[in-house]
């Protein structure tokens, strides 16, 4: 039975540009649709009952061995445990590299216009803190959908994403985790198409 076949445990529609957080237990499937396409998805994920565990992007890409997110990957923590693997991905290229936009990455990239526009660091900062976490507990996150080649000099550019309406990525728990996403609000650089929309959330028991 796929999880298409299965009574979803709750499916929310996330706002352009809107935070989001929730527990996914051990066993569940937590599914993040790209409704419209082209739109990056910054996310986080805690080990529930100690939020001082957390994903790290270098244990992650070292255990991997690949600079990519997809199929197969473990999410791997700062402890060295695996918080989630990628269970199904229609898109194929998810970014962890990259980090999140800031008020201040905005301004240095941008210029002072873009000071006060909103940016996933703050979509963060306000998530977290519902569970007594601060910007200091904020790591390196996923960019799902984010399309950022790497080239031979290991420079980063973040280009046109490759998602298209309905993509989507899976991510089974391999504990309980706290997932916080930012749907990311960026309209100075092509990760959204310069165009936020939203996106839905899923979550399936354990089959």
């Amino acid at each position: 039975m796929t999880n298409r076949d299965r009574a979803a445990l709750f499916d929310e529609v996330v706002s352009a540009q809107a935070p989001w957080s929730g527990l996914v237990r051990k066993g569940q499937t937590l599914r993040i649709t790209d409704t419209e396409g082209c739109q990056a998805v910054d996310t986080l994920f805690y080990r529930a009952d100690d939020m001082g565990e957390r994903y790290s992007s270098q244990d992650t890409l070292r255990v991997q061995g690949s600079a990519y997110v997809t199929t197969g990957t473990k999410l791997v923590s700062n402890e060295g445990r695996v918080l989630a693997t990628v269970t199904a991905d229609t898109c194929g290229r998810h970014d962890t590299s990259a980090g999140a936009c800031s008020c201040e990455a905005n301004t240095v990239r941008f210029g002072h216009a873009t000071k006060y526009l909103h940016a996933c660091r703050e979509n963060f900062a306000l998530e977290v803190a519902k569970y007594g976490l601060s910007k200091r507990d904020i790591p390196p996150n996923i960019n799902f959908f984010m399309n950022v080649p790497i080239d031979q000099d290991g420079g980063l550019a973040i280009v046109d994403g490759v998602s298209g309406s309905g993509d989507y990525v899976e991510v089974t728990a391999e504990m309980d985790v706290i997932c916080v996403i930012s749907n990311c609000p960026q309209i100075n650089n092509p990760c959204n198409g310069f165009n936020p929309t939203p996106i839905r959330v899923t979550l399936w028991d354990k089959a």
